[in-house]
């Protein structure tokens, strides 16, 4: 059986997707979402990290980080 995104299971066909979206619309069937746990503000600050550090870098260091990456990506 497929799995979502998150690890839910999911019917393969069709049918059974529609019939699912079914059951959970009447109430039949709980929809199961999965919480990761973190808050809205712990989010939007991980959010900012990223940018945050590549203000305080140099052009030169962002290079060297980007070359490395592409190394990786390429070398597999």
């Amino acid at each position: 059986m497929p799995t979502g995104p998150k690890g839910q299971k999911r019917p393969a066909d069709l049918i059974g997707s529609a019939v699912r979206v079914m059951r959970i619309a009447t109430g039949e069937e709980a929809d199961q979402v999965q919480v990761d746990g973190k808050s809205a503000a712990a989010k939007e600050l991980g959010s900012k990290g990223g940018k945050k550090r590549a203000e305080n870098m140099t052009p030169e260091r962002r290079a060297e980080i980007a070359r490395r990456a592409a190394e990786k990506r390429w070398r597999k």
